[in-house]
């Protein structure tokens, strides 16, 4: 079943990323960008290394992290729960309800399908595109950025979930939180339990990354004008979607936006006062000169 909705994800996913690069990035760039790719490739491939290494920490820490977890973790779930009942105090100060019982009683068969779809298919497309649609642009530093952003998320993301233990709403108020995710649609629950620990709900790794992407989306808006509408929809509907699902509390999904904030920071910084990466360099020039050349 894994392996069908894995298919699922990439059949959708290619399609969103074939349409959405003809009509935003456009033609002339992507022909554009055929015939450059070794020289705009040589100018991030160091980022690239650094991100594969993060990822692969991430991988290995996503594996061993709840069981270091529970040894050094500090659990913190009823705190959350408690902060997320304030939350709407201002608007229900006799009987405050939590914020994720509070969208599940606005719950319809169309709104769960649409925070579902958005939650697998669009939270995977609005963090592919930007690799895609900045890579096909001349400037090596919107890439460059994006990739530091989303390897400080997953490097601040994933010691959060080792020191903190928490979770979600769906594992700790089942009496009135529902996981609708795995309700209306079981088969997606192969790919979070394959990809994430239920314990690994603070801050909201999807809440970061989607925030991360529609703020530097707004740092190309001059070249990608469209995409920053696109890209904040998408964004507002991820985090909407990580409570609305019963995944997450709001305050998770508060402090993956100053996450995200945070890692797009980390990222410009980074590109202001750029690392030296010489012996990296030299190696992947070895590697550059062997890839074949395409002629016009």
């Amino acid at each position: 079943m894994l392996a069908v909705v894995l298919g699922q994800l990439l059949v959708v996913v290619v399609a969103l990323l074939a349409v959405a690069s003809l009509s935003l990035v456009g033609r002339d760039r992507l022909i554009r960008t055929r015939y450059e790719y070794r020289e705009r490739f040589a100018s991030v491939a160091p980022y690239v290394g650094l991100l594969a290494i993060v990822l692969v920490a991430n991988k290995v820490a996503r594996d061993v992290g709840p069981d270091i977890s529970w040894l050094i973790g500090i659990s913190i779930t009823g705190h959350l729960r408690q902060a997320d009942g304030m939350i709407l105090w201002p608007l229900y100060p006799g009987n405050t309800p939590q914020v994720v019982t509070w969208l599940q009683s606005m719950a319809t068969p169309e709104l769960t399908a649409y925070f579902s779809f958005t939650y697998i298919y669009g939270y995977v497309f609005l963090l592919v595109f930007p690799l895609i649609a900045y890579f096909a642009l001349p400037q090596p530093e919107p890439l460059r950025r994006t990739i530091v952003a989303y390897g400080a998320n997953y490097l601040l993301g994933v010691t959060c979930y080792i020191v903190f233990i928490a979770y979600g709403p769906r594992n700790f108020i089942v009496e009135s939180a529902e996981a609708l995710l795995y309700t209306q649609y079981s088969q997606y629950q192969f790919v979070t339990t394959a990809v994430n620990d239920q314990t690994n709900v603070f801050p909201s790794l999807h809440t970061s990354m989607a925030v991360t992407a529609a703020l530097l989306a707004w740092t190309t808006r001059h070249e990608y004008p469209l995409w920053v509408p696109v890209s904040a929809v998408l964004a507002v509907s991820v985090v909407i979607s990580t409570v609305y699902l019963g995944i997450h509390w709001a305050t998770d999904a508060a402090f993956g936006i100053v996450l995200g904030w945070i890692s797009v920071r980390l990222g410009q910084h980074m590109e202001d006062t750029p690392p030296r990466f010489d012996r990296l360099r030299a190696g992947l020039r070895t590697l550059r000169e062997a890839i074949p050349v395409r002629t016009r």
